[in-house]
């Protein structure tokens, strides 16, 4: 078998890998990479492959760097089966179809300056409607439930702890001269005792990982410090009278927030006051996230039963889906928290959130979520007092706070243990989905196991034999 990484190597977004066996070709996740407009723009629209010669495609889960690409992919000659977990297939159908939108929204923007200029039009990398033509590819599978994905090489997909329906996907197959052998690739892994969701399941008798990196430089904070963190923030903010401003990814990260608040004001951790979840995407996701209880774990049925809740109905969270119910946000003078996408604040309606609420010292901006270079996200989490937001310069008096306990993606402390979770068969760690800083940290870390093989930081277009 052969492995490409054409994405999130050396990086940590636009996730797409190729594997071959047995002259057959099944893809690894196909998601969009976030950066520079025109890099990006350019990187998303060309395959580094004929996506009519790929005979399946797995996929982990249905963030966007992950999944984001799909309809691209359809829409170039990619014919084929695109399996994914039941909850990864409702939430990949509304983020999909919003993501065709807002590049639909992007190029409309984009050609106006470019015509002022006299430069030709722009097209969408792909719109609504192409994000809709390749729904009808996706087939579900229950986590554990084995397939022969291409011949010769079968497929399962195990608990990530992520997000909603997220999965490792685990792969066995036979290597020419007949031997069994196991490629585990993690997908992005959760955390233990995280909101809602199960523990990530620990890899075994895998022969070959290919493991993310996120946070390979970060062991995280314990869930119980973060929270408390969290809480001091949002009591600080209230107390001066200023609102917390939460730009945060409307699938996973939202969910968890909106728990954890709950909690917050049940137990009187916090004052009860308005927590607004502004954003249609999140709106929607969240009610899948009501949907599909069969990814709860078991504090989240004894939370549900002790509050005598329907689901995740929470009480005091108000879902805002108009435009006008995000602009009257606003006119709010009193303590509240508003959570709004994008989660690196790059675009939707947490931009004229930050463009109202970033001049105002008794604000404060939460950033909870890892943050790609050059977008307002990581500006504002390296403190910078100057930002500029649609186009416009502003000068930041809120106070900025960055909780990366809070996170859903492991620390280096759970990396290592879910590498050394088949330390008896592993023959190769190949890291992705991750900068260079944070690789170079979890090597060293693992290079403290002589158990383990030497890890290898995957370069983007480059080649595995495994």
């Amino acid at each position: 078998m052969k492995l490409f990484t054409y994405g999130a190597a050396g990086t940590v977004t636009g996730s797409m890998h190729l594997l071959e066996h047995n002259g057959k070709k099944l893809l690894l996740e196909c998601g969009t990479f976030q950066g520079a407009r025109d890099e990006s723009y350019q990187v998303n629209l060309n395959f580094p492959f004929d996506p009519s010669e790929i005979d399946a495609m797995m996929l982990s889960h249905a963030h966007i760097d992950h999944s984001g690409n799909i309809p691209n992919l359809v829409k170039k000659g990619y014919k084929g089966p695109i399996y994914a977990t039941n909850a990864t297939i409702d939430l990949a159908d509304i983020m999909l179809r919003d993501s065709g939108h807002i590049q639909e929204s992007d190029i409309n923007y984009v050609n106006k300056k470019r015509r002022k200029k006299g430069l030709p039009e722009r097209k969408p990398i792909y719109t609504q409607k192409d994000a809709i033509a390749a729904m009808p590819q996706f087939r579900s599978l229950w986590y554990q439930e084995k397939i022969e994905v291409i011949p010769g090489v079968f497929a399962q997909f195990v608990e990530a702890g992520h997000i909603l329906g997220s999965a490792a996907i685990v792969l066995d197959y036979q290597d020419e001269s007949g031997r069994p052998r196991r490629l585990w690739f993690s997908g992005d892994i959760g955390r233990h005792d995280v909101p809602i969701l199960r523990d990530p399941v620990l890899p075994s008798d895998a022969h070959t990982l290919i493991m993310e990196c996120t946070y390979g430089d970060k062991p995280h904070k314990d869930m119980e410090d973060a929270y408390d963190e969290f809480v001091d923030v949002i009591n600080r903010t209230v107390n001066r009278g200023g609102k917390v401003i939460v730009p945060a990814f409307a699938v996973g990260r939202t969910q968890n927030l909106t728990y954890l608040l709950t909690e917050a004001i049940e137990s009187g951790d916090i004052p009860d006051i308005p927590v607004v979840v502004d954003s249609p995407l999140a709106v929607n996701a969240s009610d899948l996230y009501r949907k599909h209880t069969e990814c709860f774990d078991d504090e989240t049925w004894q939370f549900i039963a002790e509050h005598r809740m329907r689901g995740l109905d929470y009480h005091n969270i108000i879902f805002t889906r108009s435009v006008d119910e995000s602009k009257a946000l606003n006119e709010w003078n009193e303590p509240m928290i508003i959570i709004s996408a994008s989660g690196m604040a790059e675009g939707g309606r947490i931009l004229h959130h930050l463009k109202n609420n970033i001049e105002d010292g008794r604000n404060t901006i939460l950033i909870i979520s890892w943050q790609s270079p050059n977008t307002l996200g990581r500006r504002l989490a390296d403190q910078e007092r100057k930002v500029n937001i649609f186009g416009e310069q502003y000068y930041r008096k809120a106070e900025v706070v960055t909780i990366g306990g809070l996170s859903a993606h492991a620390g280096q402390d759970l990396l290592v243990e879910y590498a050394l979770a088949s330390k008896d068969s592993l023959e190769k760690i190949i890291l992705i989905h991750g900068e260079e800083k944070a690789a170079t940290a979890l090597m060293d870390k693992l290079a403290e196991h002589p158990e383990l093989p030497e890890p290898v930081f995957a370069e983007k277009g480059q080649q595995f034999d495994l």
